[in-house]
């Protein structure tokens, strides 16, 4: 063999060996969408298009997805909806988004509904609610509304919330004239006494006790009874999406992760609370409502049992308050390989302390 064909054959091997590893590469980027459609059921004052209070808020404030998939040429594509979860359901219904953030109620009504969806991460998972009436209202607390013009985002979590609150003090709808409104509709409504009370996350009821057109008469973040029955919010993505672009939802994933670790840390709470205030939330209200509050806590990412026990709770919350039509098996819905990879790629596995059904850390 002359040194010209050896050299000629080497050249061939290492084409072939590139080309088996070029290859696979090259089908990724043949695979990987143009564009990464994101969902939120929230949007600020004035119908911004951004929230707070929770990881997914966080990441959008920050451009965490964008920057992760520029390089890739993928558009992240953010679509936040003034009607919440029922129309997050809709959008998802008619094959419009790839990866959302979702509350409880909404979350299980689209499930047991149909939808192919698989829960990916925790979010917010101790959602907390309050009433607000009129400053010059003699209301003291909700014995006190009974017959009385009572605003709720139905459909949303903060419906659930709301039911299971009057069923811990013995109440239903009925004792009450409930009117259907978002939260920035309400709020403003309350302001023009329009409404007698509003049942909402505390923190759109500051702004307006601070400016003394409202005081706030329940806060649940006070109410031992309440500590065990939290709301919650998900991060799902469509069976779809999943079974088509794995290993692009185990980067969205890994981002998710860190930049939960990020709110994680304590030294970060000041600079995380003013992102979230660009929601025309002010900062003070975000401040007030998580003082005392552990952020590691309330923003773990963990589907550990707590979490599944916890949205079971609330789907059987949700069929005898004759909110869904079937049941919903939280084990089958929550999918952990993509959370178990992220956090150990991360080298996150022993960041957060996974608790037991009962909320105690696991043994």
């Amino acid at each position: 063999m002359t040194s010209r064909t050896r050299s000629l054959n080497r050249r061939l091997v290492l084409a072939g060996l590139a080309a088996s590893v070029l290859a696979p590469i090259a089908a990724i980027a043949a695979d990987a969408p143009k564009v990464i459609r994101l969902g939120f059921p929230q949007v600020g004052t004035g119908n911004r298009p951004v929230a707070g209070g929770t990881n997914w808020a966080t990441i959008q404030n920050k451009g965490a997805l964008e920057q992760e998939f520029k390089a890739d040429g993928i558009r992240i594509e953010w679509n936040n909806f003034k009607g919440a979860g029922p129309a997050l359901n809709e959008a998802i219904a008619n094959k419009l988004i790839d990866v959302f953030m979702i509350g409880d109620l909404p979350g299980l009504v689209g499930k047991s509904s149909g939808l192919k969806t698989k829960v990916i991460a925790a979010d917010n998972r101790r959602l907390a609610y309050a009433i607000g009436v009129p400053a010059d209202s003699q209301a003291r607390g909700i014995e006190d509304l009974k017959g009385k013009k009572l605003a709720v985002f139905k459909g949303t979590a903060v419906q659930l919330g709301f039911g299971k609150f009057l069923t811990r003090h013995g109440l239903s709808e009925k004792d009450f004239k409930v009117i259907n409104m978002d939260s920035n509709t309400a709020t403003a409504a309350l302001a023009t006494k329009d409404v007698d009370a509003v049942f909402t996350s505390p923190s759109q009821l500051f702004p307006l006790e601070d400016r003394g057109v409202a005081k706030v008469v329940y806060n649940e973040r006070q109410d031992a009874a309440a500590a065990t029955d939290r709301g919650l919010t998900t991060v799902a993505t469509t069976e779809d999406f999943e079974k088509a672009h794995p290993e692009i939802l185990q980067r969205i994933v890994n981002v998710y992760v860190r930049e939960a670790a990020w709110s994680a840390d304590e030294k970060n709470r000041t600079t995380l609370l003013q992102a979230w205030a660009k929601s025309g939330t002010p900062y003070s209200a975000f401040k007030r409502e998580y003082d005392g509050q552990s952020l590691k806590d309330a923003l773990s990412p963990l589907l550990d049992d707590e979490f599944v026990a916890s949205i079971q709770r609330n789907a059987a919350e949700t069929q005898k308050l004759k909110l869904v039509r079937s049941n919903v098996d939280a084990a089958s819905w929550v999918e952990r390989k993509y959370l178990d990879a992220a956090l150990r790629s991360n080298g996150l596995s022993n960041f957060w302390t996974p608790l037991d059904a009962s909320g105690k850390p696991k043994k």
